[in-house]
């Protein structure tokens, strides 16, 4: 059998730990697999590891991440500090710089640095992976870079946070409001104290920056990205969205357009039916059409044991001596893709309205949909609330009407335009709720 790989790991949170386990406890198991054992010879880490069973005691315990990069006993440097500054950004660059292969998580680094580490990584002849980095335990990155042969991808779409997946599920199935079921997730841990990075929709931004580079061999643009979270969501929307026979999904999507590559994350309507729409709680799930094939990967896109499965399925593929190029294809061909505004974008809508009572409000809302040349595919205007034994309750007689309305494919630039007019005009009481509708 050939020589151990010797791993030496910076980082020992909940994923540092369940990786460090896995290698330890499936030694037997790799080697069958790989033709050698993977060990953990070395760790770097602030703090004691999120498993307390873990026996450190053989391992050398080295204080900075970037002395251990640089380290001659170890075959490949393991990266899951996270973030996209130092000392991870430092410690992996130390790594390629020496010829050491990395293997990491950490997909705001990528989105910030890939395409200049993908290049230093080719640059000491060795090699970058980072299949944890997107959708936790899917094999999506690994399938977009070796799986398609040559098929031409055209769209590459979903559910990439699983935080924000289980709260609309947890709305929509509990009928509780957004602030109810985020404390929900925080208590139980899928929702970080500062939820933002996850609701505001930037960690599914990184990994759509991420998808799309591997997708179409472009260079990472996440500041490409279109990027709006799930905070503005509400209970009222999830309910008319059942009604029209949607579900309300938070997407990452990228597709080819004439305008260029259109990168953008919100959330998006998705019609029952179709496999991403019934996709619940924190699992995630990607979608690729190309012109050959349409298919979905399914799974949990978070937590140590997913997560570290897809770490140590970088280190079987080292391991076994099977190297590829970090983005599919040599980082010199990775072209800048030209970006699609956003006002470009084409599609349906689901718009809600909180239309003033009085009269001519129904006939402006539809005089400047009309303008905007913006065909309505269906309208739906809900009462006012009911007492409890029938009839109007008295206190809503002065609120607001809601209207839902679905359009026909429009663009975005018609819509916004449209909304601004109709809020000019004085006939909505607040700022009109705006859903992309994504077809299948």
């Amino acid at each position: 059998m050939a020589e151990p790989l010797r791993v030496g790991l910076a980082g020992l949170g909940t994923v540092g730990s369940a990786v460090a386990g896995m290698i330890q406890q499936s030694r037997d198991a790799i080697a069958e697999r790989t033709g050698r054992t993977i060990d953990l010879v070395a760790y770097a880490a602030k703090d004691p590891p999120r498993d307390d069973t873990l026996d450190l005691s053989r391992l050398k315990k080295v204080d900075d991440p970037s002395a251990l990069a640089r380290m001659d006993g170890i075959d490949v440097f393991v990266e899951l500090m996270g973030g996209e500054g130092n000392p991870a950004k430092s410690s992996v660059e130390a790594a390629l710089s020496a010829g050491r292969p990395v293997v990491t998580a950490n997909k705001a680094l990528l989105a910030k640095h890939g395409v200049a580490l993908a290049r230093l990584a080719e640059a000491n002849a060795t090699t970058l992976s980072f299949e944890a980095a997107v959708a936790g335990g899917i094999p999506i990155v690994k399938t977009l870079r070796e799986g398609l042969g040559g098929s031409r991808i055209n769209r590459i779409y979903g559910i990439l946070n699983g935080t924000c997946n289980y709260i609309l599920t947890r709305m929509h199935k509990e009928e509780l409001s957004f602030a109810e079921c985020l404390k929900e997730a925080q208590q139980l841990g899928y929702a970080e104290a500062d939820p933002t990075f996850d609701i505001g929709g930037f960690d599914t931004a990184h990994k759509i920056a991420i998808l799309t580079s591997l997708a179409f061999g472009t260079e990472v643009d996440a500041e490409a990205v279109h990027v709006e979270g799930i905070e503005q969501i509400s209970l009222a929307d999830l309910q008319a969205a059942d009604e029209l026979g949607y579900r309300v999904k938070l997407l990452g999507v990228a597709q080819r357009t004439e305008a260029g590559i259109e990168q953008r994350v919100h959330p998006t309507m998705v019609p029952k039916g179709n496999a991403i729409a019934e996709v619940d709680g924190v699992l995630n799930a990607v979608a690729v059409d190309a012109d050959t094939m349409a298919l979905m990967l399914m799974g949990p896109g978070a937590g140590g044991a997913a997560t570290s499965s897809a770490v140590v399925a970088d280190l079987m593929d080292l391991a076994a001596g099977h190297r590829v190029p970090s983005f599919g294809r040599p980082a010199a061909q990775l072209v800048k893709a030209p970006r699609a505004p956003m006002q470009r974008h084409e599609g349906g809508y689901y718009i809600r309205l909180a239309a003033v009572d009085r009269p001519g409000t129904a006939a402006t809302i539809a005089r400047h949909m009309a303008e905007a040349n913006i065909s309505l595919e269906s309208i739906m205007q809900r009462g006012r609330d009911r007492q409890p034994h029938g009839g109007e309750d008295p206190k809503s007689a002065d609120k607001p009407a809601p209207v839902a309305l679905i359009t026909y494919a429009t663009t975005e630039d018609a819509v916004r335009r449209a909304l601004s007019a109709i809020e000019r005009d004085g006939v909505v009481a607040e700022k009109p709720q705006v859903i992309r509708i994504e077809k299948g």
